[in-house]
């Protein structure tokens, strides 16, 4: 089988990456090898929030200077800092036509409500979250936070007991819903996806309103855990319409509609676009022609190679096992790709538990042009994209999603140029 490219890695930077290519008219494929990290985020995007010597970035594109000198490897310092914001109303521009409905932008980032109650730094979130513009209060009135009885992922009382610290008028209630009564019967069952799927059928909705709204009469706002709308948000919009009320979603603990939501969405647009993905997938070897790889093979499709003008690897960090980590070393385990300069063991970790971890900027090192490198030289037609990359640390600099999309962003536009470049040398050469 043969593509113009070939992505390893099905998550955030492989859709948003093949995306773009087949948006540009290129044959792309997806290998990905299962849940990606995605179906465990809140479904809100960070671009940047904090600098390395923890100063905030509340306008990220004005720091982005400032990151280059702190941390000249950083993803962003390579592309640079121009790029990066051009990339990053691509980004949203790309979002927004997947079907995406989002709200902030990167020239300021937002307040997004967490499931604790806090208010947390971000770049992009769903319409259907509570968020705050920095240096504001939120202005929706009293709000009732209600949780679903049995569901242990949701404690309503703590997050309106945080509200309340905030200087809002908030109060906690559980509804108790008789449909899910089997459901509740086994614990390990009763979490969001499941219960989504009841809470998301049509002749279900007549009940879900009767049990709530005796809850929230008072209130002007209604906050719930984010269990209704799996497939799309329909069923929480004929909620809030039939309540009468606003209402939003907090996430819950993984697995995350709203992160599952955006996953499925993007991959519908990949796939409305000609893309093809092999889900469930894994690639095995790569076969090297000099210094360019020539094919790929996988574990479904055995002695059938993958072939492809250009490669991708998006296969995220350690928790995708994109990085695999052994007591003595940390490796890329596809390629043995080189790597970011990795410390003696001892220095790895930070004893402070909620101060930068150094493991967490540990990653495949590359060039300007974000190509692979082995045994230091490039390879030439091998692209990196997403947490796979070296040089940043995503939770404490608030980038994950956003060095993501960047980075696959600039992937797709260097290779789509290589092919447009190809393109005349043809034309010149049949002249």
């Amino acid at each position: 089988m043969k593509y113009d490219v070939v992505v390893m890695g099905g998550g955030l930077a492989g859709l948003i990456c093949g995306i773009r290519l087949t948006q540009s008219g290129l044959s792309c494929a997806i290998v990905s090898a299962g849940q990606n990290a995605l179906h465990f985020s809140s479904g809100s995007l960070d671009l940047l929030t904090h600098l390395p010597d923890g100063q905030v970035a509340e306008k990220p594109l004005l720091m982005l200077d400032a990151l280059s000198q702190q941390a000249p490897m950083h993803p962003y310092s390579l592309i640079g800092s121009s790029k990066v914001a051009e990339l990053a109303h691509m980004a949203q521009t790309i979002l927004q036509q997947s079907g995406m409905r989002l709200k902030g932008s990167c020239e300021e980032n937002h307040y997004r409500i967490t499931p604790l109650g806090h208010k947390r730094m971000t770049w992009l979130s769903p319409e259907s979250v509570p968020t705050a513009a920095l240096h504001q209060k939120m202005d929706v009135g009293k709000i009732a936070v209600v949780g679903i009885e049995g569901f242990l992922d949701f404690q309503p009382q703590m997050v309106a007991d945080q509200l309340q610290r905030e200087g809002l008028q908030s109060s906690s209630h559980y509804v108790h819903l008789p449909l899910l009564d089997r459901l509740r019967e086994n614990p390990s069952e009763f979490r969001a996806i499941n219960i989504a799927r009841w809470l998301d059928r049509p002749e279900n909705m007549a009940q879900i309103v009767e049990e709530i709204a005796p809850l929230v009469a008072d209130a002007d706002t209604i906050f719930m855990p984010a269990c209704i709308g799996l497939d799309s948000e329909e069923p929480m919009l004929e909620l809030q319409k039939r309540l009468g009320k606003s209402l939003y979603l907090l996430p819950t603990l993984p697995p995350s509609l709203l992160g599952i939501r955006l996953h499925e969405t993007l991959l519908r647009q990949f796939r409305r676009q000609g893309g093809i993905v092999m889900p469930g997938d894994k690639v095995t070897s790569v076969n090297y022609v000099g210094s360019r790889i020539e094919s790929i093979q996988t574990r479904n499709h055995g002695d059938i190679s993958l072939k492809a003008a250009q490669f991708v690897l998006a296969t995220g960090s350690f928790f995708n096992n994109g990085l695999v980590a052994k007591f003595d070393r940390v490796y890329e385990p596809l390629m043995n790709l080189d790597l970011c300069e990795i410390s003696e063991r001892a220095k790895w970790t930070n004893k402070e538990f909620f101060a930068s971890q150094p493991y967490m900027a540990f990653g495949v090192q590359t060039d300007s042009q974000l190509r692979g490198h082995k045994n230091g030289d490039a390879i030439e037609n091998l692209y990196v994209a997403g947490a796979v990359l070296g040089g940043f640390d995503p939770l404490t600099q608030g980038c994950g999603a956003g060095v993501s999309m960047i980075s696959a962003l600039y992937v797709a536009n260097e290779i789509v140029n290589e092919f447009e470049k190809s393109k005349v040398k043809q034309a010149e050469v049949a002249q």
